[in-house]
C-alpha cells in the first residue's frame, strides 16, 4: 500500500508539471504581434474605388468595431496623433453566380472583394502589416437582379440585400484584424 501511494505521488507530480507548463498557445484575440508601443490606432475612412455605394463606410465601421472588441487598443477615426495608422482601399467588388437551380437561374452568388490594407507605425514610419491585394470571398443566396449575360451588378445586389453587405463586412473585418493581430 505504501508503494502504491509513492507511485501515485510521483504520477501527480509528473502530471501537474505537464499540465502546469506553458504550451505556447493563447486564446485567439487576446494576444498581438504588434509592438507594445501601439496603443492608439487611427482608422480613417477607407477609400472606395468601386461603384458599390457606401461599402467604404460599412467596412471602416466594422474594422473599427473589431479592433475595439479586442479590448487592447483605443481606436480613433483620425490619421494624426496616433501610434498606428490603418488605411484601406477597396479596389474591386465582383459578383458571379456560384450555384444554378433547376430553372437555370442563379440560386447563390459568390461575392469577391479586393482591398489594399496597410498598418503603419507612425513614430517610426515602418509598415507593421500590409496586404496590397487582400482578396475576400463569400457566398450568399440569390436576391439580386441578373443581366442577360448572367452577371449581377454589385450595386443592385447590395441595394436589394443590405444584409449581404453587412455580413461581408463583418467577416472581412474579423479576417483582417485577426491577420494583423495574430500574424497569420
Amino acid at each position: 500500500m505504501k508503494h502504491l501511494k509513492q507511485v501515485l505521488c510521483v504520477l501527480c507530480v509528473l502530471c501537474g508539471g505537464a499540465f502546469g507548463s506553458s504550451c505556447g498557445y493563447a486564446l485567439a484575440g487576446r494576444t498581438s504581434s504588434l509592438p507594445a508601443s501601439i496603443k492608439i490606432i487611427g482608422i480613417p475612412m477607407f477609400t472606395n474605388r468601386t461603384t458599390v455605394f457606401n461599402i467604404e463606410t460599412v467596412l471602416t465601421r466594422k474594422v473599427r468595431s473589431e479592433f475595439l472588441g479586442r479590448g487592447r487598443f483605443e481606436v480613433v477615426p483620425d490619421a494624426t496623433g496616433v501610434d498606428g495608422l490603418l488605411t484601406g482601399e477597396v479596389s474591386a467588388v465582383t459578383i458571379a453566380p456560384s450555384s444554378i437551380n433547376a430553372n437555370q437561374l442563379a440560386s447563390r452568388y459568390a461575392i469577391t472583394m479586393v482591398a489594399k490594407v496597410e498598418l503603419r507605425d507612425t513614430k517610426t514610419n515602418m509598415v507593421l502589416w500590409d496586404n496590397p491585394s487582400m482578396v475576400f470571398r463569400q457566398e450568399y443566396d440569390a436576391t439580386g437582379n441578373q443581366t442577360a449575360q448572367g452577371a449581377v451588378d454589385p450595386t443592385a445586389f447590395f441595394g436589394q440585400d443590405a444584409n449581404a453587405l453587412d455580413r461581408l463586412s463583418t467577416e472581412f473585418a474579423r479576417s483582417l484584424v485577426s491577420a494583423i493581430l495574430e500574424a497569420f
